[in-house]
């Protein structure tokens, strides 16, 4: 995964680009959850040391897919297997699916571009996995530090994966990122 995402993709059989992406952002937010989860954030991280991607997850992602999960109708799944070949198996930390929306997440620990070339490879394989015609035509992707968040779009038809130019800071950004996830499960 220390390739150039673009040859990944490309071996694949994809194209990439880094570009904006508009996506789509909830207009409903629940701003005394985003408070609780950002207080809660600031009284425990200075107790706690977060230089694992395990203590990553548990403390500063995993509150905030819980979070939406009680105001979305979603379901995850954590470290959900996918094997579509030898090139495109392992697990997927959290996969999103609501009725008409999927989001892979990829948590890492420090190295955000390498961590995104994962994030690629897995949404490539939940692609080929989930080929139906009942699948959306746009996959969701988000590649997380704990700290810094960016988002990705996999165009399925046309397989064009495209990198957001943006990231979004954690706790910082907490309302942002909420109402992204959000907005993309209840499209």
């Amino acid at each position: 995964m220390r390739h150039p995402t673009e040859e990944i993709v490309a071996e694949l059989g994809y194209s990439f680009s880094t570009q904006e992406i508009k996506l789509p952002v909830s207009a409903e937010t629940d701003e005394e959850l985003i408070e609780n989860l950002r207080s809660s954030y600031y009284a425990v991280i200075p107790k706690v040391s977060v230089n694992s991607e395990t203590a990553k997850r548990e403390l500063m992602i995993a509150p905030v897919l819980h979070g939406v999960l009680r105001t979305t109708d979603a379901r995850l799944n954590i470290e959900y297997p996918v094997d579509v070949d030898e090139r495109l198996s392992g697990l997927i930390d959290y996969f999103f699916r609501s009725k008409q929306e999927l989001i892979v997440i990829e948590a890492k620990k420090g190295d955000l571009e390498k961590g995104f070339n994962q994030l690629a490879a897995e949404m490539i394989a939940v692609d080929k996995y989930e080929e139906n015609e009942d699948s959306p035509h746009i996959l969701h992707g988000a590649i997380s530090i704990g700290e810094v968040w960016r988002f990705a779009i996999l165009e399925r038809e046309s397989k064009h994966l495209v990198k957001d130019i943006h990231t979004f800071r954690f706790p910082e950004d907490l309302k942002d990122i909420f109402s992204i996830l959000k907005g993309i499960l209840n499209k």
